[in-house]
């Protein structure tokens, strides 16, 4: 007799309570929510919402297969979720819902995968780029959840489309950029078309990665494989410029943003996140918004913008000749005239190290590497040392002797393996910092107070009580021209912009003075210090001026110059 096989029972599914992983392997996957309490990130076939703060999870189920990538729009009210698929099966988009978490719409024309997606700035369209199978653009209505219109992403004569962006005004422009195609599409609705225009980059062959535009479309931006940036009109459809021609960013330029405080935010594919501007494109390290000063037994750090001090560091009895930050922003490195190098949190002011007999007459200046792996001081006696900072321990690598009187001003070369020390001995000395010796000697009837590295690190300038200001060639220590740079008084203090086009000058005679560098002409000139000014600098990404007196001023100048 045959056995009766009973009915199957039906499967319970298991409820997935929270998930710990992120490969990153979708380009731009990670997202931050505009309510900036969430990230939302794709998983296998899963799309997280998390908390930032509480860490609570939820997830959107839908998508059959891998998602490809993921865009919110910008009310943060849908999020649109693309995938890939077996090749010749459609790949779905989803529409969801951010704040019920659930799925509004599945949109299936593409083939094989969904390379991109972006919504309009006012939520009316979704646009959609299909993967090297479909090589199609799709713009979708919203509000009806279908297709309005369609086309192929790129010529036949170049590669794939890879990477997609909506205008941040407009509702009808947005534009495709991928392997030799940057295009700037017109949405015509009431013909339900799309129009695109090549963008003209000349002999310029690249590959995009990623695509940025500004609050007011001005320009877009766009990451290449190359590593280096092209800035683009939209409304001419022509290169502005591009960059940076030297140094360009390790492994391509897989993440750019425009910030609203204006510059940009680079990811590069070797993992560095890098802050610069247009036209140089050359990393900005530091920030505008704060500075310090010290005078006498102070160090102050205060806020750029509302002139506020926030905070003090005081050694009693001590005068602070000189002071530094190192550049992860973990410490101020300060020079003392009882010879020790002193190092300070900036946030809380607390002493985290100290370099006792550093120097035997004070420690006159000081300055850090880049790479925050050294401390180079210089001292009333004229010795200039190198200090190895680690973890916990601080130790001398070498004591270069060579000046004859204090050491007035220290600037290190971006690499980190040259500096430059100035001297009242009348000498400015540039030392190999890997073999730590002396390169090369420049002498001249002056008591040198400043020096600077012109940016391209080939020339530096210098002044001092001779009141000329002196370029010299670094390779071999000859002067190249000299400039009258005061009618009375020593110059005491100087900064070159990052781009060295400008420098800034200030000393005896009250005035702040910007030059043209190449013209080696003053452009503007700032009366208010009532004090002979001592000391002078540019703030990263040149929004200001700030220069200190002997009488105890602080004064900001605005740089007269649009970076």
């Amino acid at each position: 007799m045959e056995k009766q096989s009973s009915p199957k029972a039906e499967v319970a599914e298991l409820e997935l309570e929270a998930v710990i992983g992120f490969n990153g392997h979708v380009p731009t996957g990670l997202k931050c929510h505009p309510d900036q309490e969430h990230l939302i990130y794709p998983l296998g076939c899963t799309i997280l919402i998390q908390a930032i703060n509480t860490q609570e999870q939820n997830f959107l189920h839908g998508h059959g297969n891998n998602v490809s990538c993921v865009t919110i729009s910008r009310s943060g009210v849908y999020i649109a979720s693309g995938q890939v698929t077996f090749m010749g099966f459609k790949a779905d988009i989803i529409l969801w819902d951010y704040k019920k978490r659930e799925l509004i719409a599945r949109l299936s024309l593409h083939k094989g995968k969904i390379e991109a997606l972006a919504f309009s700035p006012n939520d009316l369209y979704l646009v959609s780029l299909g993967g090297p199978d479909d090589g199609s653009v799709v713009v979708w209505s919203i509000a009806k959840r279908e297709a309005i219109c369609g086309s192929p992403a790129a010529s036949l004569n170049v590669g794939n489309a890879t990477t997609i962006i909506f205008s941040r005004c407009r509702d009808e422009m947005f534009v495709t950029a991928g392997n030799g195609t940057i295009r700037v599409w017109e949405l015509d609705l009431p013909n339900r078309k799309i129009w695109p225009t090549e963008c003209q980059t000349g002999q310029m062959k690249r590959i995009v990665m990623s695509i940025t535009i500004a609050d007011d479309d001005s320009f877009f931006f766009l990451g290449t494989t190359t590593g280096d940036i092209l800035k683009m009109n939209p409304r001419t459809k022509l290169l502005a410029d591009t960059g940076p021609v030297k140094d360009k960013f390790s492994l391509g330029v897989s993440a750019i943003r425009c910030l609203k405080m204006g510059g940009l935010l680079v990811g590069s594919g070797a993992g560095l996140l890098i802050f610069c501007k247009s036209p140089s494109y050359k990393p900005i390290n530091g920030t505008a918004e704060l500075f310090a000063t010290c005078a006498k037994k102070d160090i102050r750090v205060w806020h750029t913008l509302s002139n506020r001090e926030l905070l003090r560091i005081t050694v009693p009895n001590m005068t602070c000749h000189g002071i530094d930050f190192m550049k992860d922003g973990k410490s101020i490195i300060s020079a003392w005239d009882d010879g020790r190098i002193r190092a300070f949190a900036p946030e809380t002011g607390r002493l985290m190290y100290v370099i006792n007999n550093a120097h035997r007459i004070g420690v006159t200046a000081i300055a850090t590497t880049s790479d925050c792996k050294r401390v180079i001081s210089g001292g009333g006696e004229g010795e200039v040392r190198v200090w190895q900072i680690g973890c916990q321990t601080q130790k001398l690598e070498e004591a270069l002797k060579e000046h004859k009187s204090s050491v007035s001003c220290i600037r290190v070369k971006k690499n980190n393996e040259e500096c430059v020390t100035a001297s009242t001995d009348g000498t400015c000395i540039i030392w190999d910092l890997v073999r730590l010796r002396r390169n090369q000697m420049i002498l001249a009837n002056t008591l040198f107070q400043c020096v600077c590295y012109h940016p391209e690190e080939f020339q530096i300038i210098t002044s001092g009580t001779d009141r000329k200001i002196a370029y010299w060639e670094v390779f071999d220590g000859s002067v190249i021209r000299e400039l009258e740079g005061s009618l009375s008084g020593s110059i005491n203090g100087m900064d070159i912009t990052l781009e060295g086009v400008h420098f800034v000058t200030g000393g005896n005679d009250h005035l702040v003075k910007v030059w043209d560098y190449n013209e080696g002409e003053v452009t503007h000139v700032g009366v208010g210090h009532s004090g002979n000014i001592t000391r002078i600098r540019i703030s990263p990404g040149n929004q200001y001026i700030v220069s200190v007196s002997a009488d105890g001023a602080i004064l900001r100048w605005k740089y007269p110059f649009t970076s």
